[in-house]
């Protein structure tokens, strides 16, 4: 069976301007994960929720849109899509 890679992006609850780009197999405990305080960075902005996310069938494709996605064409990329969703 083919493992999934999920490329996702995580809006703080409490700052709905602030989003964390990441990249997981289980987005569920990612999550659990981000909401329990695990991630350094980022634990001064929880709770999160997932509001977009893209699969990949490879770690590679995952990490290699997770970088295009922190770039400003992919913050535009981004805006696009989440706005039609």
């Amino acid at each position: 069976m083919e493992e999934t890679f999920y490329t996702y992006v995580a809006q703080s609850l409490d700052d709905a301007t602030y989003h964390y780009k990441g990249h997981c197999t289980n987005m569920e405990e990612r999550l659990k994960e981000h909401n329990a305080g695990q991630t350094k960075s980022i634990k001064h902005k929880v709770p999160f929720k997932i509001v977009y996310f893209e699969t990949s069938k490879t770690r590679a494709k995952a990490i290699e849109k997770e970088k295009y996605w922190k770039t400003a064409a992919g913050r535009r990329y981004l805006q696009a899509r989440m706005m039609a969703s």
